[in-house]
């Protein structure tokens, strides 16, 4: 099995891949992790990560200037129906459109938008960063098998995403209200939060995420 890693720029992403890797020796498996900005090794991949550091914007950007990848990425998980995992922006532009800096068109695979954080406690800081608790509620969704509520994962963002359904939201955290934390539908999955900065937690979604099949 081979899982790529989108290189487009957004950083953080040897962190991401050491922690696929890590979960890949605790499995005893043999698989194949590669960081890349090829297209073709994309649409060939049997499981996509799309991790994302910035502005939704720049990264939508990032993708756009990678000849082919926008292409590939959408072959790969919507028409072939590979498993997706999206990590922070990576997650995000799983949406309709993102509001930052302007409106900038997502992917449009989950609708919904990415909005800017208002909590209501005003001395709350923007950027939200730091560890956070996990809400999931009654969701049973494979790849948060094993985490329920009270475990902590670590955030940094000033946007999160809003779906239209709720049925899409897997799992939410509090700041100042409640805040979006997991997102998903079919083969498709992605967190606010980092689960190569969360410790247990996150190698716990990473092995999820490996043996998944949806």
């Amino acid at each position: 099995m081979t899982v790529a890693l989108i290189d487009y720029g957004s950083g953080n992403l040897r962190s991401a891949a050491k922690a696929v890797e890590r979960v890949m020796g605790e499995l005893g498996r043999m698989d194949h992790v590669t960081v890349t900005d090829d297209p073709d090794a994309v649409a060939k991949a049997d499981r996509v990560i799309l991790p994302g550091v910035g502005a939704f914007g720049d990264c939508r950007a990032g993708i756009a200037a990678l000849d082919g990848m926008a292409e590939a990425i959408e072959d790969a998980i919507i028409i072939k129906g590979r498993p997706f995992l999206g990590i922070c922006v990576g997650m995000q532009l799983m949406a309709t459109v993102g509001r930052e800096f302007g409106d900038h068109a997502g992917f449009g695979w989950l609708p919904g938008e990415v909005r800017a954080l208002t909590p209501r406690d005003q001395s709350l800081k923007i950027p939200h960063m730091g560890w956070n608790t996990l809400s999931v509620g009654d969701h049973d969704h494979p790849v948060l098998a094993g985490l329920t509520d009270g475990h902590h994962a670590y955030f940094v963002h000033s946007y999160h995403f809003v779906p239209e359904d709720p049925a899409h939201l897997l799992a939410v955290t509090e700041y100042g209200g409640p805040v979006t934390a997991a997102v998903g539908r079919d083969n498709l999955v992605g967190t606010q939060f980092h689960p190569e900065k969360s410790q247990a937690v996150g190698l716990k979604l990473i092995k999820n995420f490996l043996n998944w099949k949806p």
